[in-house]
Order: structure tokens, then sequence, then C-alpha cells
């Protein structure tokens, strides 16, 4: 039986009320025909046996794969009858090239955008488009004038690594998005839970922000891949993380089993603290994010 789209707003305010928490994953599009049978044929139907209550799908940086981006996001709702998260960003486009994307992913039946400033395509300062949106705020404040879509946005509980006046200027920041219209907040990944609760807290007992805070988690593949991930993001590899990772070296295998371990201690705990989501960048892999929650054993989420 095929489930109805829903809007993630609703989804989270159902979890509330039913005091359980929200499982999500993220998909990013591949750059080959095999690898977009890859996924479309075998990662998402084996990740869709754990029933998540949706599916994110990024674009390149600056908007470099929108329209395979959103064609993948409709396949999801569409073969899979999974709600999907479609991401859009300020990055190389005008107010009317927006407008475009925005329409075009109306038309396919997306009822939830990420609202995202995004990354430049050769990396550096982001440069704003000229007759485009220069903060995430403005494109969540587009969204909510357009009507019709459910509405999220990133978090950092580190701090944003372009922000240089530190992590609780970049959270004040993120309230400007909530007061915009944003519905819940996903995190960039971590792995110090430390940090989500100061963020959490701070958000929530100083600012008064009251919409979903999700947790962005990551299992550990490879130590080379993570160090140029969190090079690249501004998250911290904890110090004993890294003196695990040293020790493991090479050994992406045993590292795979390690970051499995990890992840799973994390989410048991994040769970414990009452955290309203878990979303899991899964690489578009499935052998890690379906041993965690396997681990976890969470009621409708067992696989």
């Amino acid at each position: 039986m095929a489930r109805t789209i829903e809007f993630i707003k609703d989804i989270y305010a159902a979890a509330r009320a039913e005091r359980r928490p929200v499982v999500s994953f993220e998909f990013f599009p591949p750059k080959t025909p095999e690898g977009d049978a890859a996924l479309l044929e075998r990662t998402i139907p084996a990740l869709a046996a754990f029933e998540p209550d949706y599916c994110s799908m990024t674009y390149g940086a600056g908007g470099s794969t929108r329209e395979k981006s959103l064609m993948v996001v409709e396949r999801i709702q569409q073969d899979h009858h999974l709600t999907a998260l479609a991401h859009l960003t300020c990055v190389n486009a005008t107010r009317d090239e927006v407008a475009g994307v925005v329409e075009q992913a109306r038309k396919i039946g997306v009822k939830n955008i990420l609202a995202l400033r995004g990354d430049p395509p050769s990396g550096g300062e982001f440069t704003k488009t000229e007759g485009g949106f220069e903060f995430s705020s403005e494109l969540v404040e587009y969204l909510r004038a357009a009507g019709g879509f459910s509405i999220g946005v990133a978090g950092f509980p580190e701090g944003h690594i372009a922000c240089r006046e530190g992590k609780q200027v970049d959270w004040d920041r993120l309230k400007r998005k909530v007061d915009a219209g944003a519905d819940f907040v996903i995190t960039q990944l971590f792995f110090d839970n430390v940090d989500f609760y100061e963020f959490r807290d701070h958000l929530a007992k100083k600012l008064g922000i009251s919409v979903p805070m999700v947790a962005g988690i990551l299992p550990i593949l490879s130590a080379a891949q993570i160090k140029r991930f969190t090079s690249l993001c501004g998250s911290r590899i904890p110090a004993p993380m890294m003196k695990r990772l040293e020790e493991l070296g090479s050994n992406d295998e045993a590292t795979a089993a390690y970051g499995i371990d990890y992840a799973t201690d994390q989410c048991r705990d994040l769970l414990a603290n009452g955290v309203e989501g878990i979303h899991f960048y899964t690489l578009n892999k499935v052998p890690s994010v379906s041993a965690v929650l396997k681990n976890l054993n969470l009621p409708g989420h067992g696989g």
C-alpha cells in the first residue's frame, strides 16, 4: 500500500506527540549511470526496509546536479513511496532561477525543502549571485511566502566553519532562519554529543527556539575519508577517536566496524537524552547504517 507523502513538520509533530524519534536518511546524486542504478535499484530499496520517516537528497556544490537531484527525489516518492526532502541552495542562482527550481519541485510533488546557503563549486568564500540570495534566511523567507512547503535548515553544533565570530554567533544567526519560517533543523555531522547538547540547550533555553533539533550522524567508513570530511566542514574528531583511527590506519574494514560501534553508542546516548530525530548521512552505502539501526532496534525501524 502506497504511503501518503507528508509534510515533514507534521512527521515531527506526530512523533513528538507519540514520544518517538524520527529516523531519516540522506543520499547524494551519483556521477554515473551505474551509480544512479545502484542508488535507485539497490541502496534505497535496502534502506527502505528500515521504514525511514523520510529521505533527503543533496545536490552538488554550486547546484551542479539540480536536475538529477530532483529526478531522484521524484523516484524516491513515486517508486518507493517515501517522503523526500529536496535540498535547495543560494549558490549560482538568481531569484528567478530559484523560482524555476521551486516550481519544478512543486510539479513533481515535492512538499519539503531544505533551505541552504550552499557551498561554492570550487571552495573558497561564498559570493552572492547578482539578483540572488545572500543568506539562507532569505531563501527561507522566499519559500515561506511561496507556500506549500515544509522547510528545514542546517544547524552547526560546533559553529559554521566560515563563522569567525564563534559558535554562539552562528547559533544566533540560526534563530533568524527559524524566525523566517523554518520548521526543523538538521545538524551537520558531529562526533561528541556534548557539542549537540550545548547547541540544543542554547537554542531552546537562551533563544527560545522550539522547532525539532535533529542530530546528523555519520558512521565512519575510513580514516582518510573522515579526516577529509571534517577538514572541509569544520567538525572535530575527538582525541580518543583520533587515537583509535590512527591505530587502525588503512584497515578500512576494521575502521568501518569501529564506526558502527561508535555511531551506535552515539545514537543510544542521544536517544536516552530525548533527541527528536536522527538523520543518517548514508554516503549512499547500506552496511553501516543498516548495522547501526539493527543495533538500536527502534520500534518500526528494525529492518
